[in-house]
């Protein structure tokens, strides 16, 4: 292969202190890809965030597009790439599983592109920390897998991906270990000038005749109208089996492909970078093999273990994806026995998936096959991996009655311990002290009582002992909400701050049922509680009675969860979804959702001189809601809190009769927000007083105002609301007066709007 090196000085480079997470945004920045699709999980999150810094500064073009969910975030990625476009994506986990049907379309359709993953435990159980269970089920989608164990082959993967992806034209994802690697800083060093980087990665040329024609560096585009072509076409034998060769081709072409593109890196950074290495494997009679940020732990192990004179070595790789299993080999042959460590366990199969390639690997081999291969699995959920640990395995592996499989750091708990329950259960007589009465009549349900004087004989379903911040508006909602229902109430949540700052294990704060599932599958999953209830009722196998079920949904999560609430909702279960909307995606430390306001900032919509903060207006959740012909949409503020507990009441009473509610109520959060925790509630009493937040109910298809502020003389407008809370504070400086003007503009047409519904039985 030609360089872009030969006869030149090596290019400037500088010294960064930054995290894997932060280099990745960095290389990105260089490349200036096209297009970022995503949208944020734990622990990639910083790099889309870094990434929108750095671009509301001007410093990149990138256009970052944050889908309502990663599926989507794969198919804004495939569809820039189909147009010709150089494309970039960060994901970790449950996303990058939500996602994972359009993994193989990417590479089996041959469009190049990079994604980070910055792995993570996958659910269930809900753990955010780092593990190797999200990676590996991207084995078999046809992607090149890079593995980093620090933060500086993080910066130079993402370089050498790219080129190598538009090389083969294959997909090339650059893993590292989450909150290890993603979040730990590093002294590392990155080129001076993005010219450098350009230069190196070199232009795209999307020209469809060129590549009819063969030429290497061609891309075809469907954007190219005078040579059109189709992309993704239906297929039948041979034809599928031909382009699944072809990308087996392509991934041996890239085996062969990278140690030349590594050499020349090296030329070009100083920096040496190979598929596989190995801490004193030469004369190893125990080696141990793992993956990512292990490595350099394992090294230090590898020094002490020898003082004790125990020939012990350690092998890592950096590419998985092709898994190269002659090098391995090559690195082994010395030892008698290797201890493989998988941070994920593929179960039933006695091994992670890099310990079960690595025995068939050594299996192949004349020097290696008789070479004993334990397996431990280790490192789940984030558990640190430590000096002490590798010294241990590798003892371990010496014994010669050491198990083939095992888990390293479990803790057996105490055999028939009953966990108490936290609380004495409610029952339906507790939870019936009459607060609210429901009636159906002609035109609705009458509500009477819900006054906050006779709501304080309703017990408390939550108890106080949460985690939420100060001022946090979820409990206040939630509580609010509960008062209003009477009778038994079983809880789902979404995932969200509401559930984690309620059930961090072994303890909760529920005194009722509770269940949780991801918030794109919040909706569908209480259906099918519903559902199952309602069966077994019929069948005489559970009581007679009645059961509110509720979903609670917020932090963005009537986003990723949208079209699990309106398949829910045109199907009519009888549940009700409420909404505690707090403005923003708040599971990863407040990024933009789709219910942010337009102009506010937030670690995904930043303030700076290419940009003023979200760029699109909040979305409206009900009326969407409504447009399903649901029963019963309302909205409630705490700060009218009768109203609020009246609207509960009659939700529950549809609910249990007619089929699916929607509710919503505007939620503080004053972290994010930038405002006092003990002023939230006058903040949400101008956010309804400006009509940003109007209240309203739909019964029946007709459109009902709970509270009109003109007519009391309250109206204010929007910039008021605005100026209370520091994400929105900026755009009262006369730079941004286009936008507020935009904003009343859209408030006024959207209330303008409710007021000639309501005052009209058709509309």
């Amino acid at each position: 292969m030609e360089t872009s090196t030969q006869n030149q000085q090596p290019p400037k480079q500088k010294v960064l202190y930054d995290s894997g997470n932060e280099l990745a945004a960095y290389a990105a920045m260089q490349i200036n890809y096209h297009i970022m699709g995503y949208y944020p999980i734990t622990p990639s999150t910083q790099i889309a965030e870094n990434l929108d810094a750095s671009g509301a500064k001007g410093n990149h073009s990138i256009r970052l597009i944050a889908a309502e969910g990663e599926h989507s975030a794969a198919g804004i990625c495939y569809g820039a790439s189909a147009g010709g476009g150089r494309v970039f994506n960060a994901t970790s986990a449950n996303g990058l599983l939500y996602a994972l049907e359009q993994f193989p379309v990417q590479a089996g359709t041959r469009m190049p592109m990079v994604m980070n993953v910055a792995c993570r435990c996958v659910s269930g159980p809900l753990c955010i920390k780092g593990d190797h269970s999200d990676i590996m089920y991207l084995l078999n989608a046809g992607w090149i897998i890079f593995f980093a164990d620090e933060p500086q082959t993080v910066y130079d993967f993402n370089l050498v991906g790219l080129k190598l992806a538009e090389a083969v034209r294959l997909p090339v994802a650059i893993a590292f270990d989450g909150f290890f690697t993603s979040h730990q800083k590093r002294k590392c060093m990155v080129f001076a000038d993005n010219e450098t980087v350009q230069n190196y990665i070199g232009s795209k040329c999307c020209d469809n005749e060129a590549a009819l024609e063969g030429k290497k560096d061609a891309f075809y585009s469907v954007l190219d109208l005078e040579h059109p072509i189709s992309v993704g076409s239906y297929m039948n034998e041979p034809d599928v089996t031909n382009n699944h060769y072809q990308l087996h081709e392509a991934m041996e072409e890239a085996r062969k492909l990278m140690p030349t593109l590594f050499t020349e890196y090296e030329t070009l950074s100083g920096r040496k970078l190979s598929l596989c290495r190995g801490y004193r494997h030469e004369d190893a009679e125990i080696l141990l093999f793992l993956v990512g940020s292990s490595y350099p732990t394992a090294m230090e192990a590898v020094d002490i273990l020898r003082q004790q004179n125990i020939k012990a070595g350690v092998v890592t790789i950096s590419v998985i994806r092709p898994f190269p299993a002659e090098d391995l080999r090559n690195f082994c042959k010395s030892a008698s026995t290797v201890v493989a460590c998988d941070r994920q366990d593929s179960y039933g199969a006695g091994g992670g998936n890099l310990s079960l390639e690595l025995k068939a690997a050594l299996k192949d081999g004349a020097e290696t096959s008789s070479i004993r291969v334990l397996t431990r699995i280790y490192g789940l959920g984030g558990m640190d991996f430590f000096v002490e640990d590798a010294i241990d395995l590798c003892k371990e592996g010496l014994l010669d009655n050491a198990p083939a499989f095992s888990y390293h750091g479990i803790v057996p708990g105490k055999q028939g311990t009953k966990q108490p329950p936290y609380f004495k259960p409610l029952t339906e007589t507790d939870c019936s002290p009459g607060v609210t009465s429901c009636v159906f009549e002609e035109h609705g349900v009458a509500v009477t009582g819900g006054n906050l004087r006779e709501s304080t004989a309703m017990p408390k379903r939550i108890a106080p002992g949460h985690g939420a911040c100060p001022g946090c508006g979820i409990p206040v909602n939630l509580n609010l909400l509960l008062k209003g229902i009477e009778g038994n109430v079983i809880l789902l949540f979404q995932t969200g701050c509401g559930m984690v700052v309620t059930t961090g294990y072994p303890k909760t704060a529920f005194r009722i049922p509770f269940l949780h599932n991801l918030f794109q599958n919040g909706a569908a999953t209480l259906s099918g509680l519903v559902e199952v209830f309602h069966q077994k009722q019929a069948r005489g196998e559970y009581p007679q009675g009645d059961i509110t079920f509720v979903m609670v949904s917020g932090d963005g999560g009537m986003d990723i969860g949208m079209g699990s609430a309106l398949g829910t909702a045109l199907r009519g279960h009888g549940l009700i979804l409420f909404e505690y909307d707090n403005g923003g995606y708040m599971n990863t430390g407040y990024q933009l959702s789709y219910s942010t306001p337009k102009g506010a900032k937030s670690s995904t919509s930043h303030v700076g001189k290419a940009q003023y903060g979200k760029t699109f207006f909040h979305k409206d959740t009900p009326q969407i809601m409504a447009a399903t012909n649901i029963p019963y949409v309302a909205t409630m503020a705490e700060s009218h809190p009768t109203d609020f507990i009246q609207k509960a009441a009659k939700a529950a009473a549809y609910a249990k009769s007619q089929g699916t509610v929607y509710l919503k109520a505007l939620s503080s959060c004053p972290l994010n927000w930038g405002d006092a925790p003990d002023k939230e509630r006058g903040v949400i009493a101008a956010a309804v007083d400006c009509c940003y937040f109007p209240l309203y109910e739909i019964e029946q298809g007709n459109t009902k105002l709970s509270y009109d502020p003109a007519e009391k003389n309250k109206k204010i407008p929007v910039t008021d609301w605005l100026g209370m809370m520091g994400r929105t504070k900026h755009l009262l400086k006369d730079t941004y007066r286009e936008i507020t003007d935009e904003i009343q503009q859209e408030i006024d047409r959207r209330y303008a709007r409710l007021r000639a519904m309501a005052e009209s039985p058709l509309l």
